[in-house]
């Protein structure tokens, strides 16, 4: 039995005790962005119902992705060198077109994704000379392909991924000796998926890719219990370390599936501010306090507390923040969607990807606003401020 489905009624139970109490609280304080909003709830209640269907139906559907067994892996793999080779082409025209218009400035991401028809121009100017309207659409040929190469290869990595460090299959390539069922094989389960969630946590806020699938959960502007049900749809993409690995050391994958379900009761209860401390276990446990500046846009809170049950492992690695009663936690993004359509919450960061690397002009900066950081994107993306870090740029240098 699903630990997580036997919790489902307590959970409810929760919310709906911590939405009175809330209501309670704002009748004397005031509101604040932790009380329930009717079309926030909603859309986190719908992106956690979708985080558990959507697999169902895409898991199946992902195999035929793997290289070596999935019938479309190499066809689909094919079309992404198909596509990377005609980007190569578009780039060069376009940076001969360029050199033979005399003009190497970089155009614009607007323009290459949308461009204005400058070949009829209708107040009167002179019509766009041949070698930049090529390199105008070269560029925007150019930028489509390259989006579709980095697409096909991706989705044929990911899968093959996922399928070949399951815990099914390394269980079978373990390198220790089984370690039973046991209370102790659990306790290594739970402490190994910790340690493992970390650093899975912690990438997903440092690789764009990875963080357009764990973006969802931080998009809400509130924070409550039903924040902890706003769950992305493709997380299975988003394990960059495999929790198979713990396979390899004798861990049953039940045990690791059982460990996976205790984490995830345990993460719904410190989405809240109905608890402010638990006093000593701050030092060591993951608590709502910790995983509110975890939630936070401010600058001293991004990218920090990445742990799942323990608070341990920010400590040993450098990625702890305390909250502080003098920088109030606010909550979002540093740049909020200002939507509850779950399409539009499940998709949003993949829309820019593809929108900054249909506007790059090389591979160096195709590659690196899917595979960097966030802040990264953010600063080199034509039309922001010249030189100016964001945020979150400046927050993960500082990391």
């Amino acid at each position: 039995m699903d630990l997580t489905v036997i919790a489902i009624p307590g959970f409810f139970g929760s919310m709906a005790y911590e939405s009175k109490w809330l209501q309670r609280r704002a009748a004397v304080d005031g509101p604040s962005p932790v009380d329930y909003e009717r079309n926030d709830t909603i859309a986190s209640l719908t992106m956690g119902t979708g985080s558990l269907v959507i697999p169902l139906l895409t898991s199946r559907l992902s195999r035929n992705f793997e290289l070596g067994r999935g019938r479309w892996a190499k066809p689909l793999l094919a079309v992404g060198l198909a596509a990377a080779a005609a980007t190569a082409v578009a780039d060069a025209v376009a940076r001969s077109s360029e050199r033979e218009a005399g003009s190497l400035e970089p155009i614009d991401t607007a323009a290459v994704v949308a461009p204005v028809d400058a070949a009829h121009p209708t107040d009167g100017s002179a019509p766009e000379p041949r070698a930049a309207k090529l390199s105008r659409w070269a560029r925007r040929i150019g930028g489509s392909t390259a989006m579709a190469a980095i697409t096909a290869t991706g989705i044929t990595a990911a899968s093959t991924w996922a399928a070949r460090t399951s815990a099914q299959r390394l269980f079978q390539r373990r390198i220790l000796p089984d370690l039973g069922g046991g209370p102790l094989a659990l306790g290594v389960a739970v402490l190994g998926w910790d340690f493992i969630y970390y650093w899975n946590h912690r990438i997903q806020h440092e690789s764009r890719f990875l963080w357009a699938i764990h973006v969802v959960h931080h998009s809400s502007e509130r924070y409550n219990l039903s924040t902890a049900l706003r769950q992305p749809w493709a997380e299975s993409l988003g394990m960059f370390v495999p929790y198979g690995l713990m396979s390899l050391m004798g861990v049953r994958p039940n045990l690791i599936e059982t460990a996976r379900q205790i984490n995830l009761i345990y993460q719904f209860w410190i989405h809240t501010d109905a608890i402010r401390t638990i006093g000593p276990l701050e030092e060591v446990l993951n608590t709502p306090s910790h995983h509110r500046a975890h939630h936070g846009s401010n600058r001293r809170y991004l990218d920090r507390n990445h742990g799942s049950i323990l608070i341990i492992w920010d400590r040993l690695f450098g990625t702890f923040a305390r909250e502080r009663a003098d920088d109030p936690v606010v909550y979002g993004l540093t740049k909020n969607i200002e939507t509850f359509n779950p399409l539009r919450i499940a998709t949003h960061e993949y829309v820019d990807i593809a929108t900054d690397v249909a506007g790059a002009r090389t591979w160096g900066d195709r590659l690196s606003f899917v595979l960097r950081g966030p802040g990264w994107a953010y600063q080199r993306r034509p039309g922001r401020p010249g030189g100016e870090a964001s945020p979150i740029e400046a927050a993960s240098s500082a990391a």
